[in-house]
């Protein structure tokens, strides 16, 4: 049951963390604006929609973004601040342990925890949307696909290859498409210069194609100047990108990496960390929680400057290696859950250290 000092410490707390992501979201809201003004005032933004369609959704964005860190320096700055005024002294004299003084900050990073699971899985992607959107009409330009060697397998028998995809005009260059029989032998081989897609028709134009159908040594060869064909695709699956993911909610996330092995998507790895991270990210708070409450609870000289200075290395330190591991990943042979668990299971052995050597 908790008691006075567990809601005055939670109070505190939040109310610390509360008050500095709101500080930080307006500083950033008003740089945001002066390098964005031209853009918006150049296309026309109305003012209803840069304030509700994009800053409002853009807060909680932010707050996932960052949000781990600011808790934790929230963390070190409170828990320091007892500790400078002998506060955490004269519990621990009348009896407390330091593990029951710990309770109330890791029942406020649980509860920041499962708010963060909700803001990553739910809210966000749904608020990504619009925000991404307004981004497309009135900052960014039309986004470019930068993807080359695109490799689409469409079903069980059909692979499908582009060198590159432009999105603005729907044309794929150096096109072909492969289909294969039940023994994986190669069938059918269609080979264009370029795909064209017809956005009012909703079909896809051959053009400067060939046709090669294969049937064991015999070969039918069929050349031409333009074709309309079935490829059962749109021109957005070959559009993915980052800014999609994140406007996915989980069960879409999950359902769009099916997809994407089934197409044998070099990209998976990406999809996959992201997926995890949603899920084990969170854990990031109550880790941190647990080294900034032990870091910074023994009252020194620097005070609470000292122990602000060493949080935020560890905690820069922390996300240097989440980057590094998901690089691994991404490029290596490195599973992507295993390079989301390291950085927390690194970290958590850190904070054990700390606790062990916190005062008593």
């Amino acid at each position: 049951m908790l008691k006075k000092i567990d809601w005055y410490i939670i109070k505190q707390l939040l109310a610390t963390f509360f008050l500095a992501i709101a500080l930080i979201i307006l500083i950033v809201i008003v740089f945001d604006i002066s390098e964005k003004l031209d853009d918006f005032l150049e296309r026309e933004a109305p003012m209803k929609a840069i304030i509700f369609t994009y800053y409002v959704n853009f807060i909680p964005y932010f707050v996932n973004l960052f949000g781990h860190l600011f808790f934790f320096i929230a963390v070190i700055y409170l828990s320091s601040r007892m500790a400078a005024r002998t506060e955490i002294i004269a519990i621990l004299s009348s009896g407390v342990s330091f593990k029951r003084f710990l309770r109330p900050f890791l029942l406020s990073s649980i509860l920041i925890a499962v708010l963060n699971i909700y803001l990553t899985n739910i809210l966000i992607p749904q608020v990504n949307k619009p925000r991404i959107e307004f981004e497309k009409v009135y900052w960014r330009n039309p986004y470019k696909n930068q993807l080359m060697n695109i490799h689409i397998q469409t079903d069980r028998n059909n692979l499908v290859y582009v060198q590159s995809f432009n999105n603005l005009n729907s044309t794929g260059y150096r096109f072909t498409k492969e289909t294969f029989n039940n023994k994986n032998v190669l069938t059918k081989k269609i080979s264009a210069d370029n795909i064209i897609y017809d956005s009012i028709k909703k079909d896809w134009t051959l053009v400067n194609y060939s046709i090669r159908k294969i049937n064991g040594l015999k070969e039918n060869l069929i050349v031409g100047d333009s074709m309309k064909i079935d490829l059962k695709m749109k021109p957005s699956e070959f559009n993915i990108n980052t800014a999609k993911v994140e406007t996915m909610t989980f069960s879409e996330l999950n359902d769009f990496i099916k997809r994407e092995r089934l197409r044998g998507s070099k990209d998976i790895n990406n999809y996959l960390i992201e997926k995890y991270q949603r899920l084990i990210n969170p854990l990031a708070y109550i880790v941190l929680t647990l080294i900034g409450v032990s870091l910074s609870s023994r009252k020194t000289r620097g005070g609470t400057g000292m122990h602000l200075a060493a949080g935020i290395t560890l905690a820069f330190a922390f996300i240097m290696m989440m980057k590094v591991t998901s690089v691994f990943s991404i490029k290596g042979n490195l599973p992507p859950i295993v390079s989301v668990f390291i950085p927390i299971i690194f970290f958590t052995f850190i904070g054990l250290y700390l606790l062990k050597k916190a005062p008593k």
